[in-house]
């Protein structure tokens, strides 16, 4: 029998094959089950979360150690989010004011540690793309394509523009610098390290130069990460 003839003695016998694929509709809604399944079935997400849990326990037995930023720094840049709220884990004022303020910094650093770790575990996935695709040109596309990273790139762009603007035509630019080193966070820290010896060089500029070109590079990894994340959790599983 021709390979036709089979095709048409399928359709013949199972007319409802053809309608299948239409039956079965896509949906980009958020689906907590495949982040926490992101999050914990990769050795790249669950070594993340060991490395979370390693540094929450420091922070409970040496909390005035410089160590004890370990958690926070770890769960960045989400974990830096509060720092614009009037609240937080450092909130005064009474037992239960302090309690409630500790459980909900609690809550949040797990969530930001879950984030994290399905992040990690999105990037550890093959990604999905067609033959001809460049692999560098679709890992760098995960940083712009979807609106998660989309609005995490403003956000930068806004903090790091925010610090040109004090440091270059303010007369006294303060602390501005902590904008983009809190959204660009943790890798944003080694750019402020590298900037520092830049600071003592007789071209003034130069020390604005390295930190804004390592916030940049740090925030780009930051998208691609969330860039990969919300096409993980957005896109529909294949069914075998």
């Amino acid at each position: 029998m021709s390979g036709q003839a089979r095709r048409i003695t399928l359709v013949i016998t199972n007319p409802h094959r053809l309608q299948e694929g239409p039956s079965m509709p896509t949906s980009d809604r958020f689906r907590p089950r495949r982040l926490l399944a992101l999050a914990t079935d990769s050795f790249p997400a669950r070594a993340y979360l060991g490395l979370v849990a390693v540094g929450v326990a420091v922070l409970f037995l040496a909390p005035d150690s410089p160590y004890a930023m370990a958690p926070a720094l770890l769960t960045a840049p989400l974990s830096f989010l509060p720092v614009v709220l009037p609240f937080g884990a450092g909130t005064v004022g009474g037992g239960a004011a302090e309690a409630g303020a500790a459980v909900l910094w609690g809550g949040w650093l797990l969530l930001c540690a879950l984030v994290n770790a399905a992040a990690f575990g999105a990037l550890a996935r093959r990604p999905d793309r067609t033959p001809s695709a460049r692999p560098r040109r679709t890992l760098l596309a995960a940083a712009v394509d979807n609106w998660p990273a989309r609005v995490y790139v403003a956000v930068v762009a806004a903090a790091l523009g925010t610090f040109l603007y004090a440091v270059l035509l303010s007369p006294d630019p303060g602390f501005a610098g902590i904008w983009p080193l809190l959204a660009a966070a943790p890798l944003s820290f080694l750019a402020a390290a590298a900037s520092a010896p830049a600071e003592y060089h007789s071209l003034p500029w130069l020390g604005t130069l390295v930190f804004s070109a390592g916030v940049v590079l740090a925030a780009l990894v930051n998208a691609v990460l969330i860039g990969r994340l919300a096409r993980r959790i957005g896109s529909t599983p294949a069914r075998g």
